[in-house]
């Protein structure tokens, strides 16, 4: 007992005699778990935000896009189900939205044709033509995030174009395709068909997004004008003040504007899509809109016919073969451009509001169809993602097509695909005309035409289904 006593009075001996040392240690110690105990807990079991807040996270995507972060990664699959073809696009973002790459790529993009709506009677066969792409996309995704990972389906103007049940047989049939087939995680309501104003606002979403527009003034971001296949959206942000005179929609459409909160900046978006004015279904109007037996529009040498949506136009050259004047009349009452059933204050064409202008319209971004025909016609780089010209190089160049035969057309146009070549004179008209005389672009006014848009060192092709992704991703849970 007195040995263990003289112990214990040695190390109390100690402790005294080294007090100052303790003390210096022990007291930061204290200081630094008291700080983080008061610190504010990681939000990151909150749950992801819808896309209305989504992109307020998306911070130094443009300073670091492709450093992988070291927090959780989330994919999204997403089907662009158009009228010309079938598309996946793969993506893989971040905690805080920014896209990091899938191997050496920053998306998976894949495509085939012909697009679901050529299938209208054999549903499962228009589903089963999903499974190639399915396939690879499923393949870039990891295993163990399969069941995690959304997978969407957005069919366009091919589908809304389709008559009867046609287009909910469909998409039932590539519910069912999912759900039986799929690893990935998918609900009905995630196949469906886009209404053309949510294609044209994911559009302009994708483009902003991947030129870090986000988050600053409307004014400072771009217009967008998507000519796909069955329909062409236009959308651009505009003041406060005019999208308090937008006009009301009396036919039960959705309205001229949407407001988008994106990266705590809110948007008073100017959206509108005007079905059978994309570049198929145009061509049909066109047909249509010239009476009599041949067509100023098509190549002299062609005689044969034009099949949309189910319906067979009659497409022949006219005795004198095409011609650019006479063609450009064709467009313009296809367009309906002078229609007398505007009421606004100014209207594109077919009577429709056209936004009011303003800055967010003066810098233009056009997308898809624009940009395939300029590349086909010879006067772009079809290698390069993005290429600045002026609406009047397609008059430019609709004069040189309708000029030619079809006989020649072959090696005067080798980037043109063959099925495209009796209807080059029409297809650059109609672009030329839907810019100048629908959208009253300026002949003169520098726009760009866009396939991919640089993000970081890489890549991203400029398509709604970015858009799409950013939605879905950020509201899984």
């Amino acid at each position: 007992m007195l040995k263990r006593t003289r112990q214990q009075e040695s190390l109390f001996d100690k402790l005294y005699k080294f007090r100052g040392v303790i003390l210096v240690v022990s007291v930061p110690l204290l200081l630094i778990s008291f700080v983080l105990l008061l610190m504010p807990r990681s939000s990151s079991d909150d749950g992801l935000i819808s896309m209305e807040a989504a992109a307020s996270v998306v911070e130094n995507q443009r300073a670091s896009p492709n450093v992988p972060s070291h927090g959780s990664k989330s994919y999204a699959v997403i089907f662009d189900a158009g009228s010309s073809g079938s598309r996946v696009h793969v993506y893989c973002f971040d905690e805080n939205l920014n896209l990091v790459p899938i191997g050496k790529e920053l998306e998976l993009f894949v495509q085939k044709k012909p697009g679901l709506s050529s299938y209208g009677h054999n549903p499962q066969l228009a589903a089963d033509s999903l499974q190639s792409l399915l396939d690879q996309a499923e393949s870039v995704v990891p295993q163990d995030l399969r069941q995690k990972t959304p997978v969407r389906v957005g069919a366009t103007a091919g589908l809304r174009a389709l008559e009867g049940d046609a287009s909910e047989r469909i998409l039932q049939a590539v519910r069912d395709f999912l759900e039986g087939k799929s690893s990935l995680k998918s609900k009905p309501d995630w196949v469906t068909v886009l209404d053309g104003t949510q294609e044209g606002a994911f559009q302009w979403v994708t483009i902003n997004y991947l030129l870090g527009n986000l988050g600053k003034k409307y004014s400072h971001t771009v217009g967008v004008v998507d000519l796909g296949g069955g329909s062409v959206q236009m959308a651009y942000a505009i003041s406060e003040k005019d999208a308090a005179r937008a006009p009301k929609i009396l036919n039960g459409e959705d309205t001229y504007v949407k407001e988008l909160f994106l990266k705590g900046t809110k948007y008073y978006l100017y959206v509108h899509s005007y079905l059978h004015y994309g570049l198929l279904a145009a061509r049909a109007e066109i047909l249509k809109a010239v009476e009599g037996s041949g067509n100023p529009c098509i190549l002299n040498g062609y005689h044969g016919s034009y099949k949309y949506g189910g319906t067979a136009y009659e497409a022949s050259a006219s005795s004198s073969g095409s011609n650019l004047g006479n063609c450009r009349e064709a467009a313009i009452k296809a367009l309906k451009v002078n229609e007398s059933t505007c009421t606004h204050m100014k209207c594109t064409f077919g009577g429709v509001w056209n936004g009011g202008g303003g800055d967010g319209q003066k810098n233009l971004f056009v997308a898809s169809f624009f940009f395939d025909r300029a590349a086909e016609a010879g006067f772009i780089d079809p290698n390069l993602p993005v290429a600045k010209v002026r609406p009047v190089e397609f008059e430019e160049a609709a004069k040189r097509a309708c000029q030619t035969g079809l006989e020649d057309a072959k090696s005067t146009y080798p980037r043109a695909e063959e099925e495209n070549l009796p209807y080059l004179c029409m297809d650059l008209v109609y672009q030329f005309t839907l810019l100048v005389d629908g959208f009253a672009v300026d002949p003169w006014q520098e726009i760009t035409l866009v396939k991919k848009v640089k993000y970081g060192n890489a890549l991203v092709e400029a398509a709604w289904p970015l858009g799409s992704a950013i939605e879905v991703a950020s509201s899984s849970t």
